[in-house]
């Protein structure tokens, strides 16, 4: 826990364990779905080791995830109080969509962008087999340029170099772009008719692309009409 507010109020009860930093991003993670340590720290790259087994560790001991051992498989799932959190931080998304800023350039990240389009694969639309989706970002540094999307039937494998697979389709595109088209605030056809985001393969499967992913859960939350 963190330092006490001396408060009888709930509300800050409940911060003192989790408004300490990355905290709430990390239960994020957790009941999105990642349970191993490494799943968790793909969706938190800029989260350093030490400070993520730190804050699990904490989250265990306050009853909100539960640390499962079964040889050298390590999994923390989400207690029924970590489970009571998803509703918390879908409200306090949904309100960062609507009220905070334009995002400024260091809070683009293609490591968290592709850990999240990997989760919201719709495997009913995606051709059978396997379907390689490769990204590539412009915009960016060299080392962060390449992004392949492994798809098979119920999984999907994201990977930084390549796969060495026939890739299906090729996505072009800034990362502020792919982000805004991700977070709802550009649509995939005005990306595509304004050359913001570009798609190369087979026509039909250029077309059907978009169908692939469901967006963010965040992407059909109102916006406000000044943001609009």
């Amino acid at each position: 826990m963190g330092a006490s507010y001396h408060q009888f109020c709930p509300v800050a009860k409940a911060m003192e364990l989790l408004d300490e930093r990355w905290t709430l991003l990390v239960v994020r993670e957790l009941v999105s779905g990642s349970e191993r340590f490494n799943e968790l720290r793909r969706g938190l790259p800029r989260m350093s080791p030490t400070l993520l087994s730190r804050r699990l560790h904490q989250l265990v001991r306050a009853g909100v995830v539960e640390r499962h051992v079964d040889g050298t498989d390590v999994r923390y799932v989400p207690t029924r109080a970590g489970r009571e959190l998803r509703p918390v931080l879908e409200a306090l998304g949904a309100w960062g969509v609507r009220w905070i800023g334009e995002l400024g350039d260091a809070d683009l990240d293609p490591k968290l962008l592709l850990w999240d389009m990997h989760r919201h694969v719709d495997h009913s639309a995606v051709p059978a087999g396997r379907t390689v989706v490769r990204f590539r970002f412009h915009d960016v540094t060299a080392d962060l340029r390449d992004w392949w999307l492994v798809i098979r039937t119920g999984e999907t494998d994201v990977c930084d170099v390549d796969p060495g697979h026939e890739v299906t389709v090729t996505v072009d595109a800034s990362l502020r772009a792919l982000v805004q088209v991700w977070l709802g605030d550009l649509d995939w056809p005005a990306a595509l008719r304004g050359g913001a985001v570009t798609v190369t393969g087979p026509e039909a499967l250029r077309r059907a692309l978009p169908r692939w992913f469901t967006l963010s859960e965040f992407a059909a939350v109102p916006r406000p009409v000044a943001r609009a």
